[in-house]
């Protein structure tokens, strides 16, 4: 058995951890903390095998939660004696990171220069980066970036169409997220199908509560939906995803909201939500079947979106091979991948539908055998991830 990683997830007022053996894969413990500098008492949830472990302290900031956390592994194990590294998950690292990074000074210097870039998810995690330094100081602490596998998109791909001075000025350009997954998948299909990483044409779909698509050909990302920020491309569950960028300034003149208030509009009471009035795909699907219209239309919006970025892609890859679904949507609802396929018949996407309806967490097959394009569902696992990335950046 190799030595573990701690992964760790620190959101603003929560944090989720995994103890992982990245050779084993095995998972050695997990947890989650809520309610994070809540005036209430907290909820510090541990779980190691079958068993499951609960306390409510309070948690006035990340380096108490932190310490609770250290107090579930005493009390109920395992130990962290022989943690080889702790592996964060950093959403944003702008252009500066491609791949995992030691953190350091330097390091964590820089996260806070790049703040403004991502103001809800990096303040968060630098909290948790310098809590686990000062609570596990004896042991490396890597970042593994969400943007990092995008960092070179082509050019074209990640630039956008506004006065050059002003995009470096304040580093506007497409950043791309979800990328541990995106990377994740993508080099496992390779190995699913049986085919040469370096020449496959492939589109990895993350689709969950939020949702991105990404273009990878010989395992290189060129293209994908998120841009500056997540709020970019696919539909999703609370998101609008692409839209005119004019609507801000036309619901500024017609509704007299502020600029927080627009961009509060388009994260949280947008996509599904706003459309359908669920964000829970099941929900989505039973409405759906009932034959109420506004989820009909909002589920002919998003999976025509996800039909055009698709087809978008496989013109920039200059043909497809394979389509992979992933994450909570990807992987549970044939409703959704069946809806999607049925709209790229033009590109030689034939369905199976039998193999479609199976469960299977399994990496699998969901098209015909004569299918052009093999689409397969294969379920995402960033934490380990996370986990292996860690591993190798130490042992390289």
């Amino acid at each position: 058995m190799a030595k573990p990683i701690l992964v760790l997830n620190c959101g603003s007022s929560s944090l989720k951890y995994q103890l992982i053996d990245p050779e084993s894969e095995a998972v050695l413990a997990k947890g989650l903390v809520e309610r994070i500098g809540d005036a209430n008492d907290g909820i510090v949830t541990h779980e190691v095998g079958d068993d499951e472990f609960s306390v409510t302290p309070k948690l006035p900031d990340h380096t108490v939660a932190l310490e609770a956390v250290f107090s579930m592994f005493a009390d109920h194990g395992p130990s962290l004696d022989d943690v080889a590294a702790v592996a964060h998950r950093t959403v944003h690292g702008g252009d500066r990171f491609a791949a995992p990074t030691v953190i350091d000074d330097e390091v964590l210097a820089t996260l806070e220069e790049l703040v403004p870039l991502a103001p809800l998810h990096n303040p968060a995690g630098i909290k948790g980066i310098r809590a686990a330094l000062e609570l596990l100081p004896g042991v490396p602490h890597v970042g593994i970036f969400d943007t990092a596998f995008f960092v070179n998109l082509p050019d074209e791909a990640y630039t956008y169409a506004i006065n050059r001075e002003l995009a470096k000025k304040h580093s506007i350009r497409k950043y791309g997220f979800h990328g541990t997954s995106h990377q994740y998948i993508a080099g496992l299909v390779p190995g699913v199908l049986g085919a040469d990483a370096g020449s496959l044409r492939q589109i990895v779909c993350h689709l969950g509560n939020g949702a991105s698509i990404s273009a990878v050909k010989g395992g290189r990302a060129i293209e994908t939906s998120m841009g500056l920020t997540p709020l970019a491309g696919l539909v999703m569950g609370t998101r609008s995803g692409d839209i005119d960028p004019g609507i801000f300034a036309y619901l500024h003149r017609a509704e007299g909201w502020d600029v927080d208030r627009i961009d509060a509009e388009l994260n949280k009471n947008s996509g599904m939500l706003g459309m359908s009035g669920v964000t829970d795909m099941r929900d989505a699907e039973a409405q759906f079947e009932a034959g109420d219209a506004d989820t009909i239309n909002a589920m002919n919006v998003y999976t025509h979106r996800l039909a055009f970025y698709i087809g978008g892609y496989a013109a920039l890859l200059g043909g497809l091979d394979a389509i992979t679904f992933t994450a909570g949507i990807g992987e549970n609802s044939s409703f959704v991948r069946k809806l999607v396929c049925d709209k790229l018949a033009g590109i030689g996407v034939v369905l199976d539908e039998e193999l479609n309806s199976k469960r299977d967490k399994a990496p699998h097959l969901i098209s015909a055998p004569d299918s052009a394009v093999k689409v397969l569902v294969i379920s995402t696992n960033e934490e380990l991830a996370m986990a292996q990335q860690a591993a190798s950046l130490l042992a390289g």
